[in-house]
């Protein structure tokens, strides 16, 4: 296994760290550490690469005992020479100066199927998000939007530059990321003056700054400012950086300094797709904020010109000065744009141990995103060389195929997935029970409820040629129950609890369960059950059969998570964000196939990233309404179009609702 541990401080600089680890023995372990994200980047590539070779040539036959070889195992415990060693055997494997284009021209011989690249480049997410956005103002290139939703609220005004800067996302991120004074002079007009306070997890730190107030003209004393930082890159390479206003005891008040509080604030900085022929990589960077309504209502109107000397314009007019900044130093693109994976070894079908098509990288998201003006607003990539690239479509044509998607239902096909010659039994949800209560209405509070996929977007029947999603349908599975336990400890394999639904004799008739066990880290610790139930045995051939009875390899690479937050604070939402994630490539899953059940115990705290992402969440939760869908993820032409396996709505989750369960 390999994991970002984030930035760590080393003799005053700053360090990408991975840690690579053998699940089954943990005191197998070692660090890399590389000089910037891109290049960890490409060290996760290659290594998820170079796994997924080994695990085709195993699939197919090939010399198990000569790649399970303790011998040839990684050793970081020997004398310094025999470490250099290793490492120069593995920067051999890997290239990391480059990339990882050797195993990429290896992968390409594997699979000769490759078709071309997707188009849809759309950068939204794979759920209905309640945002409007809306255009309001264009400085310097950068446009500025106004979420509409939010100023009806009567509350705060969410409001967002968006830009497309000349650079990878791996660059402008440590660009931004960067406490360097000088660099930061060129383009931050407010948090020029930055200084590292603490540090934690790799992904969170907490920084104090100094302003001049003689660039914010009625300011009379000098301010100072602390705020913290915690950033994460998702599945898709995107990354998300969240700054809070913080306190800290290393910064106390200071005497001649006013202390400021910054607005909350959030960065997503986004690779675009550029057609094959252009050297220059772009991204679409994005950083929104919330703001007062009476000063933004007035400058927005022209008639408040102070508006532009306070910290929210001063915010807001980052990107533009990042992105002239980043066009004033060529040196920083210098490097090649980022290596996109077009042939990559897929994942090994259970039953036959056959590689199954490679596939593009999924480009349209899974959760609706706004039906407003949100799509324009991620469609910056504005190269007309597309157009002559026959890899890709016409980008009007493409999008009126997305709109027409959006009308379209992907329903599961029940004869298909259970068995056929069974008569269905009646589930009645009232015959279950779990420790949390059913929702009645939307006032209800610590409950649940089941809603229909038609939020999700998912691949449809023809998404292997043009990658086109349709909206979800009712999912196959019926959700009967969900369990919030507190434990002292994590725990595993709960279905066998003598508490658990499953063990029940209402649980014991039910043809098939699928029981998804979160595993939430805290203090205490918390699971979140949830029980999923068939009305007929699986049928042993579908898609479901192949999952349900298959490898752990097998269910790693296909089951799917998509989250949405509905209801909530708005930088929750941009943490959680609306993307499908493939929870076995992003936290360890556990698996337990016995009787009438399938458990996956998914341990939110095996990744520092989902770690820091689920203490954001629980610090909102009690306002917090969170729909999620699951599904297994379609690769073959047959196994389309994809299905809504099951869906739940949590609703103001209160921590003290949970049930002490005993381990």
């Amino acid at each position: 296994m390999v994991e970002e541990l984030g930035r760590r401080k080393v003799n005053s600089g700053d360090l990408y760290v991975l840690r690579f680890y053998n699940r089954l023995d943990e005191t197998r372990k070692g660090e890399i550490a590389c000089a910037n994200a891109g290049e960890a980047r490409k060290w996760m590539e290659a290594f998820d690469h170079a796994k997924q070779q080994a695990e085709y040539e195993l699939s197919r036959g090939a010399s198990t005992r000569s790649k399970l070889n303790v011998e040839n195992e990684i050793n970081l415990e020997g004398r310094r020479p025999r470490v250099r060693r290793y490492a120069h055997g593995l920067k051999k494997l890997i290239r990391i100066g480059q990339g990882p284009e050797m195993l990429l021209r290896q992968s390409s011989s594997l699979d000769g199927r490759g078709r071309a690249d997707a188009f849809f480049d759309a950068h939204g997410g794979d759920a209905v998000e309640a945002h409007e956005w809306k255009c309001v103002r264009t400085i310097n290139g950068v446009r500025i939007f106004e979420d509409v939703a939010s100023s009806e609220s009567g509350k705060g005004i969410v409001v967002k530059a968006v830009g497309v800067v000349e650079a990878s996302a791996d660059t402008v991120f440590d660009v931004v990321l960067s406490l360097d004074r000088h660099q930061r002079y060129e383009w931050d007009t407010l948090t020029g003056d930055l200084e590292l306070v603490d540090s934690e997890n790799g992904h969170y730190d907490v920084v104090y700054g100094v302003f001049d107030p003689n660039y914010l003209t009625w300011w009379r004393s000098k301010r100072d400012f602390v705020f913290s930082r915690q950033w994460f890159r998702g599945q898709d390479g995107t990354y998300t950086i969240l700054q809070f206003p913080a306190v800290h005891k290393k910064r106390p008040p200071k005497s001649g300094y006013r202390r400021t509080k910054i607005n909350p604030s959030s960065w997503e900085i986004k690779n675009l797709n550029t057609s094959s022929s252009s050297k220059v990589a772009q991204c679409l960077v994005t950083q929104t904020l919330e703001i007062n309504t009476k000063g933004w209502f007035k400058w927005k109107k022209d008639y408040s010109p102070k508006f532009e000397k306070t910290i929210p314009f001063a915010l807001l007019s980052q990107v533009s000065g990042l992105k002239e900044y980043v066009g004033a130093n060529p040196a920083l693109t210098a490097e090649s744009p980022t290596t996109v994976i077009h042939s990559k070894i897929s994942d090994v079908l259970a039953s036959n141990g056959e590689l199954e098509v490679a596939e593009a990288p999924d480009e349209f998201y899974d959760a609706i995103a706004g039906d407003s003006s949100s799509e324009d607003d991620n469609s910056d990539d504005d190269s007309e060389k597309v157009n002559k690239n026959r890899k890709f479509k016409l980008k009007n044509v493409s999008w009126a195929i997305a709109s027409l998607a959006l009308q379209r239902m992907s329903a599961p096909d029940a004869n298909k997935e259970l068995n056929p010659d069974v008569t269905p039994i009646n589930l009645d949800a009232f015959q279950f029970h779990g420790s949390m209560q059913r929702g009645g209405d939307e006032a209800d509070t610590s409950c649940w409820t089941s809603p229909s996929g038609t939020g999700f977007m998912i691949r449809g029947k023809t998404y292997l040629k043009d990658s086109i999603k349709v909206k979800g349908g009712e999912p196959l599975l019926k959700l009967i129950a969900v369990d919030w336990f507190n434990v002292d400890n994590r725990v595993d394999n709960i279905a066998l609890h003598p508490k658990c639904l499953v063990q029940s004799e209402a649980g014991k008739k039910v043809p098939f369960i699928l029981v998804i066990n979160l595993q939430v880290p805290a203090k205490p610790n918390y699971s979140m059950v949830l029980y999923y139930a068939a009305d007929r045995p699986v049928n042993k051939n579908s898609l479901l059969g192949k999952f349900v009875e298959g490898t752990d390899m097998f269910r790693d690479s296909r089951f799917k998570l998509i989250p949405s937050i509905v209801e909530g604070y708005w930088m929750v939402k941009r943490a959680v964000g609306t993307k499908a994630c493939l929870l076995g490539k992003a936290v360890t899953c556990k698996y337990l196939r016995q009787d009438n059940f399938l458990e996956i115990d998914v341990d939110i705290g095996s990744s520092s990233v989902a770690r820091s992402v689920i203490g954001l969440v629980l610090g909102y939760v009690t306002s917090i309404v969170v729909d999620l869908a699951i599904l297994i993820e379609a690769k073959e032409e047959a196994e389309l179009p994809e299905y809504i396996l099951g869906t739940v709505r949590l609703n103001r989750v209160r921590l003290d609702s949970a049930v002490r369960l005993e381990n």
